[in-house]
């Protein structure tokens, strides 16, 4: 579920049916709440955007399941998998968190929260951290999985930790970013930004690199900030909110901004997606899109994925696009991520679709659990790495 919401004024959530690729809105007033979520204004018997139909096609990439893991289901929020220290991380909404061994799937150890999950899970191969219900962080031991720490965030928290360099860095929902120590969960900084009066209710994403994080923020913005002590580095404008309504402003940074050794890539919704120098925010280039996703990138190349169900291929130095698949329509896909000679995104239904790096035609599609992928993978030195709504997490290896 992908959402909106909304400051003292207004509640508004937003959200896009998994069968349907329409938008249902629920619209509620502070001084007098207003249930609309059963109004038949909001259905329809006939679906006005139907998900694309599954394209038959030759198979061409031998694709195939290397090791699947049940962890638990998601419920409402996000889990993204995340790959270090030759393991997978994962963790799931009735408070479970697991190490996977990448290669094997062999699980090195279970551990269980006494709280329901809300965002995780980040982890640099040492410290392993979560975010629980009204904001409660828990840092475990990543050798042992035994808990280390705990601390308390400002409020909800719906985006995984970033770990790295020797601290948590972690984005409440009322814009709050602070760091706390890897070691010990003390707290080294916090800055407050402005909340936009209506923002998607997804999980913008925070990557450390370079004695910098990068932020992903409400209203279209990146920021990076000095790990030593919050000072803003650069901030660039990713969306570019218009419209006459707050509704049609709605232009978020989504997902995790993609990390290079040069340059760093990130998507808005309703805004654009572009890449930008890594040391002072310049921009390399910048093009109309729109995504509640986020973006991935290799060497040469930044893959994303439309609201509409296209995936496209970007050139990374230039922007221009290398290819563009618009048959996967309405199937709510997941940011695509490179693999060997295919480009794996996965979708509503649960199957991971396999696009030549090439030209973008299918080239081998393979099932999961029949849930929802809305995570973004990830990749490891061998495969690709997938999450699903109901807590299967499968890697997928191919030729």
């Amino acid at each position: 579920m992908r959402s909106v919401t909304a400051t003292a004024a207004q509640a508004i959530s937003f959200a896009r049916s998994p069968r349907a690729g329409k938008m249902a809105l629920k619209l509620a007033a502070v001084a007098a709440v207003v249930a609309l979520s059963g109004c038949s204004w909001f259905s329809s018997k006939k679906d006005p955007n139907p998900p694309a139909p599954l394209v038959e096609f030759s198979q061409k990439l031998r694709v195939q399941t290397a090791w699947s893991v049940s962890v638990g289901k998601a419920g409402n929020f996000t889990f993204s998998p995340v790959y270090a220290a030759g393991s997978i991380f994962a963790a799931a909404n009735d408070g479970t968190v697991v190490r996977i061994n990448a290669t094997t799937g062999q699980t090195l150890w279970r551990a269980r929260t006494d709280m329901p999950l809300t965002a995780g899970v980040g982890s640099d191969g040492s410290t392993v951290v979560v975010v629980g219900e009204k904001g409660r962080i828990q840092a475990f031991d990543a050798a042992s999985g035994k808990p280390t720490w705990t601390a308390q965030a400002a409020s909800e928290v719906l985006s995984a930790p970033a770990v790295g360099e020797g601290l948590v860095v972690i984005r409440s929902i009322d814009n709050r970013v602070t760091a706390y120590d890897a070691d010990n969960g003390s707290q080294r900084w916090m800055i407050q930004r402005n909340v936009p009066s209506l923002t998607l209710r997804n999980a913008p994403g925070i990557v450390i690199g370079s004695q910098t994080a990068f932020v992903a923020l409400p209203g279209g913005r990146l920021s990076a900030l000095a790990l030593n002590n919050g000072g803003p580095r650069w901030e660039v404008a990713v969306g570019d909110p218009r419209g006459t309504t707050e509704l049609e402003r709605i232009s978020d940074v989504s997902g995790v901004p993609a990390l290079g050794s040069r340059d760093i890539c990130a998507v808005s919704y309703q805004g654009r997606i572009g890449c930008f120098d890594l040391l002072n925010g310049n921009v390399r280039w910048i093009k109309e899109f729109s995504s509640d996703v986020g973006v991935t990138l290799d060497d040469a190349y930044v893959y994303a994925a439309d609201v509409g169900g296209a995936v496209t291929e970007f050139a990374r130095d230039t922007g221009a696009v290398a290819w563009r698949n618009d048959r996967l329509k309405n199937r709510l896909l997941s940011s695509p991520i490179g693999t060997g000679k295919a480009v794996a995104v996965g979708d509503y239904q649960g199957y991971i679709h396999f696009l030549s790096r090439e030209d973008g035609t299918f080239v081998a599609r393979i099932a999961t659990d029949g849930s929802a992928i809305q995570a973004p993978p990830v990749a490891t030195e061998s495969s690709v790495v997938f999450q699903t709504k109901s807590g299967t997490v499968v890697s997928v290896v191919t030729e």
